[in-house]
Protein backbone atom coordinates (compact mmCIF):
# COMPACT_ATOMS: atom_id res chain seq x y z
CA UNK A 1 0.00 0.00 0.00
CA UNK A 2 1.33 3.71 -0.74
CA UNK A 3 0.07 6.63 0.80
CA UNK A 4 1.22 9.90 -1.18
CA UNK A 5 0.24 13.38 0.07
CA UNK A 6 0.95 15.88 -2.82
CA UNK A 7 -0.50 18.69 -1.34
CA UNK A 8 -1.24 20.22 1.88
CA UNK A 9 -1.81 24.28 2.21
CA UNK A 10 -3.73 25.78 4.65
CA UNK A 11 -7.03 23.96 4.39
CA UNK A 12 -6.72 22.05 0.81
CA UNK A 13 -4.82 19.27 0.07
CA UNK A 14 -4.88 16.43 -2.41
CA UNK A 15 -4.10 12.42 -1.32
CA UNK A 16 -3.50 9.81 -3.51
CA UNK A 17 -4.02 6.08 -2.58
CA UNK A 18 -2.95 3.11 -4.80
CA UNK A 19 -2.69 -0.43 -3.66
CA UNK A 20 -3.25 -3.54 -5.75
CA UNK A 21 -6.69 -3.34 -4.94
CA UNK A 22 -7.92 0.02 -5.83
CA UNK A 23 -6.86 3.32 -6.82
CA UNK A 24 -8.29 6.41 -5.45
CA UNK A 25 -7.15 9.98 -5.54
CA UNK A 26 -9.03 13.38 -3.79
CA UNK A 27 -8.49 16.99 -3.83
CA UNK A 28 -10.29 18.67 -1.28
CA UNK A 29 -11.01 22.51 0.01
CA UNK A 30 -12.97 22.88 3.43
CA UNK A 31 -13.64 26.50 2.62
CA UNK A 32 -15.64 25.64 -0.55
CA UNK A 33 -18.86 26.50 -1.71
CA UNK A 34 -20.36 22.18 -1.93
CA UNK A 35 -19.09 21.61 -5.58
CA UNK A 36 -17.95 18.28 -6.21
CA UNK A 37 -17.39 15.76 -9.13
CA UNK A 38 -17.30 12.25 -8.11
CA UNK A 39 -16.95 9.43 -9.96
CA UNK A 40 -16.30 5.68 -8.17
CA UNK A 41 -18.12 3.52 -11.09
CA UNK A 42 -20.98 3.31 -7.80
CA UNK A 43 -23.76 5.61 -8.65
CA UNK A 44 -25.58 5.32 -4.90
CA UNK A 45 -22.03 5.90 -3.43
CA UNK A 46 -21.17 8.87 -6.23
CA UNK A 47 -24.83 10.12 -5.14
CA UNK A 48 -23.89 9.85 -1.05
CA UNK A 49 -20.66 11.43 -1.84
CA UNK A 50 -22.09 14.36 -3.95
CA UNK A 51 -24.79 15.04 -0.91
CA UNK A 52 -22.12 15.37 1.75
CA UNK A 53 -19.95 17.72 -0.34
CA UNK A 54 -23.09 20.11 -0.65
CA UNK A 55 -23.95 20.31 2.08
CA UNK A 56 -20.74 20.25 4.31
CA UNK A 57 -19.71 22.83 1.82
CA UNK A 58 -16.30 21.07 1.28
CA UNK A 59 -15.55 21.27 -2.12
CA UNK A 60 -14.54 17.73 -3.52
CA UNK A 61 -13.17 16.27 -6.58
CA UNK A 62 -12.79 12.18 -5.90
CA UNK A 63 -11.80 9.62 -9.10
CA UNK A 64 -12.00 5.59 -7.41
CA UNK A 65 -11.41 2.76 -9.76
CA UNK A 66 -11.60 -0.68 -8.46
CA UNK A 67 -8.04 -2.81 -9.54
CA UNK A 68 -9.44 -6.19 -8.71
CA UNK A 69 -13.09 -5.97 -9.20
CA UNK A 70 -14.21 -6.64 -5.54
CA UNK A 71 -16.65 -3.88 -4.52
CA UNK A 72 -16.10 -4.14 -1.05
CA UNK A 73 -12.94 -2.55 -1.32
CA UNK A 74 -13.38 0.02 -3.35
CA UNK A 75 -16.50 1.18 -0.91
CA UNK A 76 -13.82 0.71 1.88
CA UNK A 77 -10.85 2.65 0.56
CA UNK A 78 -13.22 5.20 -0.67
CA UNK A 79 -14.46 6.28 3.24
CA UNK A 80 -10.74 5.53 4.28
CA UNK A 81 -9.31 8.43 1.64
CA UNK A 82 -11.79 10.98 2.19
CA UNK A 83 -11.71 10.64 6.19
CA UNK A 84 -7.73 11.19 5.42
CA UNK A 85 -8.50 14.18 3.27
CA UNK A 86 -10.74 15.89 5.88
CA UNK A 87 -7.90 15.21 8.63
CA UNK A 88 -5.23 16.73 6.51
CA UNK A 89 -6.62 19.95 5.67
CA UNK A 90 -7.61 20.07 9.03
CA UNK A 91 -3.89 20.00 9.96
CA UNK A 92 -3.54 21.31 13.60
CA UNK A 93 -7.23 22.05 14.15
CA UNK A 94 -6.61 24.93 15.37
CA UNK A 95 -9.45 27.98 15.34
CA UNK A 96 -12.50 25.64 14.43
CA UNK A 97 -15.12 25.26 16.21
CA UNK A 98 -14.55 21.88 17.13
CA UNK A 99 -18.11 20.26 17.85
CA UNK A 100 -20.70 20.23 15.41
CA UNK A 101 -24.39 18.50 15.37
CA UNK A 102 -27.37 17.99 13.37
CA UNK A 103 -30.86 16.87 13.06
CA UNK A 104 -31.95 15.86 9.35
CA UNK A 105 -35.11 14.76 7.41
CA UNK A 106 -35.53 12.81 4.65
CA UNK A 107 -39.16 12.52 3.71
CA UNK A 108 -40.36 10.05 6.37
CA UNK A 109 -36.68 8.99 7.86
CA UNK A 110 -34.96 11.42 10.51
CA UNK A 111 -31.36 10.69 11.36
CA UNK A 112 -29.30 12.75 13.77
CA UNK A 113 -25.26 13.55 13.67
CA UNK A 114 -22.83 14.68 16.40
CA UNK A 115 -19.32 15.49 15.91
CA UNK A 116 -16.41 16.09 18.14
CA UNK A 117 -12.98 16.42 16.07
CA UNK A 118 -10.81 15.70 18.94
CA UNK A 119 -8.06 13.65 17.89
CA UNK A 120 -10.01 10.31 19.73
CA UNK A 121 -11.80 8.09 17.46
CA UNK A 122 -14.66 6.81 18.27
CA UNK A 123 -17.60 6.30 16.10
CA UNK A 124 -21.71 5.02 17.10
CA UNK A 125 -23.44 4.15 14.20
CA UNK A 126 -27.50 3.40 14.35
CA UNK A 127 -28.77 3.14 10.85
CA UNK A 128 -31.82 1.06 11.48
CA UNK A 129 -31.25 -0.47 7.85
CA UNK A 130 -33.62 -3.58 7.42
CA UNK A 131 -33.12 -4.63 3.72
CA UNK A 132 -29.47 -6.54 3.11
CA UNK A 133 -29.25 -4.21 -0.32
CA UNK A 134 -29.80 -0.93 -1.08
CA UNK A 135 -29.61 0.49 -4.21
CA UNK A 136 -26.79 -1.98 -5.19
CA UNK A 137 -24.36 -1.82 -2.16
CA UNK A 138 -24.99 -4.40 0.57
CA UNK A 139 -26.23 -2.84 4.37
CA UNK A 140 -22.26 -4.19 5.67
CA UNK A 141 -20.74 -1.98 2.99
CA UNK A 142 -22.72 0.82 3.73
CA UNK A 143 -22.10 0.43 7.53
CA UNK A 144 -18.25 0.08 7.10
CA UNK A 145 -17.96 3.03 4.21
CA UNK A 146 -19.47 5.40 7.27
CA UNK A 147 -16.93 3.47 9.87
CA UNK A 148 -14.01 3.82 7.10
CA UNK A 149 -14.57 7.44 7.12
CA UNK A 150 -14.84 8.45 10.92
CA UNK A 151 -12.03 6.34 11.54
CA UNK A 152 -9.63 8.15 9.14
CA UNK A 153 -10.51 11.39 10.07
CA UNK A 154 -9.72 10.57 13.75
CA UNK A 155 -12.87 12.12 15.38
CA UNK A 156 -15.70 10.97 18.19
CA UNK A 157 -18.87 10.94 16.00
CA UNK A 158 -22.59 9.79 16.45
CA UNK A 159 -24.94 8.96 13.74
CA UNK A 160 -28.37 7.70 14.62
CA UNK A 161 -31.12 7.52 12.64
CA UNK A 162 -34.36 7.97 14.69
CA UNK A 163 -36.70 6.23 12.66
CA UNK A 164 -38.25 5.91 8.96
CA UNK A 165 -39.54 3.40 6.54
CA UNK A 166 -37.26 2.94 3.41
CA UNK A 167 -33.81 2.14 3.74
CA UNK A 168 -32.60 4.90 0.90
CA UNK A 169 -33.93 7.71 2.61
CA UNK A 170 -32.30 6.73 6.21
CA UNK A 171 -29.37 6.82 4.44
CA UNK A 172 -29.44 9.93 2.91
CA UNK A 173 -31.23 11.66 5.99
CA UNK A 174 -27.51 10.06 7.87
CA UNK A 175 -25.06 11.44 5.40
CA UNK A 176 -26.96 14.90 5.10
CA UNK A 177 -26.47 15.00 9.23
CA UNK A 178 -23.15 14.56 9.03
CA UNK A 179 -22.41 16.77 6.43
CA UNK A 180 -24.17 19.46 8.23
CA UNK A 181 -22.40 18.56 11.59
CA UNK A 182 -19.26 18.61 10.47
CA UNK A 183 -19.44 21.92 8.70
CA UNK A 184 -20.56 23.46 11.78
CA UNK A 185 -17.51 21.59 13.84
CA UNK A 186 -14.86 22.48 11.09
CA UNK A 187 -16.02 26.22 10.93
CA UNK A 188 -13.13 28.56 11.96
CA UNK A 189 -14.17 30.15 15.07
CA UNK A 190 -12.34 34.11 14.86
CA UNK A 191 -12.57 34.25 19.22
CA UNK A 192 -9.91 30.84 19.44
CA UNK A 193 -7.49 34.15 17.94
CA UNK A 194 -4.77 31.21 17.10
CA UNK A 195 -5.81 29.03 19.59
CA UNK A 196 -6.39 25.21 20.02
CA UNK A 197 -10.44 24.53 21.30
CA UNK A 198 -9.15 22.18 24.06
CA UNK A 199 -8.82 22.96 27.84
CA UNK A 200 -5.79 20.19 27.54
CA UNK A 201 -3.73 21.91 24.95
CA UNK A 202 -3.78 19.98 22.09
CA UNK A 203 -6.31 17.85 20.02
Amino acid sequence: MQIVIIKDHQRTGVIERKTKETSIVVKIDLDGKGISKISTGIDFLDHLIISFSKHSKIDLQLTAKSEDGIRHHLIEDTGIVLGQAVNKALGKRENINRFGNATIPMDESVSSAAVDLIKRQFSHLELKLERENIEGISQEDIIHFFQSFIGNLNCCMHIIVHYGINDHHKIESAIKATAVALKSAIKIDPDHEGGLPTTKGMM
